[in-house]
């Protein structure tokens, strides 16, 4: 049995009855799941829970029906059936079911679960694992769900996010921008290497990954661009790790677009 229908039972704690009772273990974030409640009295401090109206004859006003409940800015469905058992179904994700548009200049190769994006800056090439399949219409790409289960459902997101990156990579481009702050911290770019001077007792050297460009302006700008996101990225994270930016001066490696909260320093006593 798939784990997202096994039944569920409400811990002890949430079986009090009566009017406004919350269910603070109800598993409302799990789709497809099914809860087997233990009486119509429960039921009714579920539905109320749930802002349904409650109501005195529980069996004619719940069994059956279906309510529309908006679960944290989700919206799932609430299928009351049988003798106390309730089924709620979440709706599919957004991100994963937006289509991914395919711009001019760009050629998508689909091979099973292996798809290749070829365009100006590139080519880039990924396999889909078996929850998910992908559909090619020429303008527009599709991820969907070749299942229903929790993996496949946890795939179907991501992996329409990381088809995007693909896209969007080898046509436009991903970029970071990191920033050098301190007293003679430098950066230049040597051969295939990128040499920082941070005040270390050694010049720090990382070998630049061919996937990824570096460039550096007026000895403090660091430019990482490249068609892979994820390597973009990394290499960024990396390079940022050797002087995280420190909160009292500011001091260090920081991207461009980064707020440093900075602390207030120790203030000596007044005379």
């Amino acid at each position: 049995m798939d784990e997202a229908q096994q039944p569920y039972l409400p811990a002890p704690r949430d079986r009090a009855a009566g009017a406004g009772c919350v269910f603070p273990s109800l598993p409302l974030g799990r789709k497809n799941c099914r809860l087997i409640c233990v009486d119509y009295a429960v039921m009714a401090s579920l539905a109320c829970s749930l802002s349904a109206p409650c109501s005195s004859s529980l069996r004619s006003s719940f069994q059956g029906e279906s309510l529309i409940v908006d679960n944290a800015g989700s919206l799932c469905q609430v299928q009351l059936q049988g003798k106390g058992a309730l089924v709620i179904e979440a709706k599919e994700s957004r991100i994963g079911k937006a289509p991914i548009p395919v711009p001019k200049g760009v050629t998508v190769n689909l091979d099973g679960q292996n798809l290749s994006v070829k365009g100006a800056l590139g080519e880039l090439v990924r396999t889909y694992p078996r929850e998910v399949k992908l559909t090619n219409s020429g303008e527009v790409l599709l991820v969907e769900r070749a299942v229903e289960s929790r993996r496949a459902r946890q795939m179907h997101g991501l992996f329409r996010t990381l088809t995007d990156n693909m896209v969007i990579g080898v046509s436009k481009g991903f970029e970071k921008r990191l920033q050098l702050i301190g007293v003679g911290y430098r950066a230049a770019v040597e051969k295939d290497e990128l040499a920082l001077n941070l005040g270390f007792s050694h010049q720090v050297r990382m070998k630049i990954p061919e996937a990824i460009t570096v460039k550096v302006e007026e000895n403090t700008r660091v430019i990482v661009s490249g068609k892979d996101k994820c390597a973009v990225g990394d290499f960024s994270a990396a390079v940022r790790k050797w002087r995280p930016p420190e909160p009292y001066k500011g001091k260090g490696i920081k991207y461009s677009d980064e707020v440093i909260r900075r602390k207030e320093g120790k203030v000596g006593k007044k005379k």
